[in-house]
């Protein structure tokens, strides 16, 4: 016997529901980071995630802000994963 609700789990190919990316990526001329955070307000049946933008300096440290924007889960895993076919680089840095 079926419930007669759609099945929302199939449609999503990047994981599980409740994973988002989640750091920092450098571009390959080393002046620009993306900071990529999970939205802390957004409900678990509709993730959003921030991408914050910041210019480099030139030992590769935030140096003067871009840019924030606010896009689904979705969007983001397929942002995270074309920069990354482009040479981007996950690196450690602390966001706050």
């Amino acid at each position: 016997m079926t419930s007669g609700r759609a099945n929302v789990w199939s449609k999503f190919s990047y994981g599980s529901r409740t994973d988002t990316p989640n750091g920092c990526l450098l571009n390959p001329e080393g002046s620009r980071l993306i900071f990529f955070e999970r939205c802390k307000k957004s409900p678990k049946n509709n993730l959003e995630i921030y991408t914050h933008t910041f210019y480099t300096n030139h030992t590769g440290e935030p140096a003067g802000f871009k840019s924030t924007s606010k896009i689904g889960v979705e969007e983001g895993w397929k942002e995270w994963n074309e920069l990354q076919k482009l040479g981007w680089t996950e690196v450690s840095h602390k966001f706050d």
